[in-house]
């Protein structure tokens, strides 16, 4: 059993992932996998069009992601759709689930490590995570991304964060992105040269998040490429931005020219 496994019911109007337990001519029954439950999607939810053969749709042991309709706790009752569950909220949803899978995997693998009972360890780092970070995955995708510091930060025990981070760089690939931009600077001060050289430290010196970075490159005066690498592009575009302003402010203040085009 999941130690992240729900008691609860789920609410009306959420994405659950279920496996397909049975198959019938008015129906299917499900097990949802995020919690101690199951639950049922009849045939008229299946699909908007007419549904000649449920097996069409779906078939035993398959994981389908479906939307709950209604709760009754006191007839035990889950009733579901899928056809109200669009292309993208699957996509989310099951990216969601396997990235809670992951780190369920993740904190198993610290406790055999540290010889500490799993649910401890949840109380511990991963219960704080979550209330941190949003989800536990995002948690120690952090850990992997920017290390130990970014559990510590958040109240980690030493040595569940160390162990944590460990785990985290050698089991999360981390993904990143680039972004460029060319910067037109140009200078015809006596000190020019000088002007420009310091116009680009300084966009070379805007604060990034840990992991992030900036390179700077001569094409050919007055052009200077910027390369941004960041977690995702809205990170990445931030950053290509906030160094393309710091580089233009410095410029201009010398009396010198700027300015930025993407690409």
């Amino acid at each position: 059993m999941s130690f992240l496994r729900k008691d609860e019911w789920p609410e009306l109007g959420e994405l659950v992932v279920a496996s397909v337990n049975q198959i019938t001519n008015y129906g299917v029954y499900v097990k949802l996998d995020e919690y101690e439950k199951e639950g049922f999607l009849h045939i008229s939810e299946i699909s908007s069009s007419w549904v000649r053969n449920i097996r069409d749709y779906v078939h035993e042991g398959e994981k389908v992601v479906l939307k709950v309709l209604r709760v009754d706790p006191e007839k035990k009752q889950i009733d579901l759709s899928l056809r109200r569950v669009t292309r993208s909220e699957r996509r989310e949803k099951i990216l969601f689930w396997k990235q809670a899978k992951k780190a369920e995997s993740l904190l198993r693998s610290v406790s055999q490590k540290l010889g500490m009972p799993v649910e401890t360890i949840y109380e511990k780092a991963g219960a704080p995570l979550e209330q941190a970070f949003g989800t536990l995955y995002e948690g120690l995708e952090k850990a992997a991304r920017e290390g130990v510091d970014a559990l510590l930060e958040k109240g980690i025990p030493k040595d569940l964060a160390e162990a944590l981070t460990e785990v985290a760089k050698e089991k999360i690939r981390i993904s990143v992105v680039k972004t460029k931009g060319i910067l037109n600077i140009s200078c015809t001060q006596p000190n020019g040269v000088l002007r420009i050289k310091e116009a680009l430290k300084k966009a070379q010196n805007v604060n990034v998040a840990r992991g992030a970075k900036i390179e700077i490159y001569t094409i050919s005066p007055p052009k200077y490429r910027i390369e941004v690498t960041a977690s995702d592009h809205k990170e990445a575009n931030d950053i290509m931005k906030r160094a393309a302003d710091a580089a233009i402010e410095g410029i201009l203040k010398a009396g010198g020219q700027g300015t930025f085009e993407r690409g």
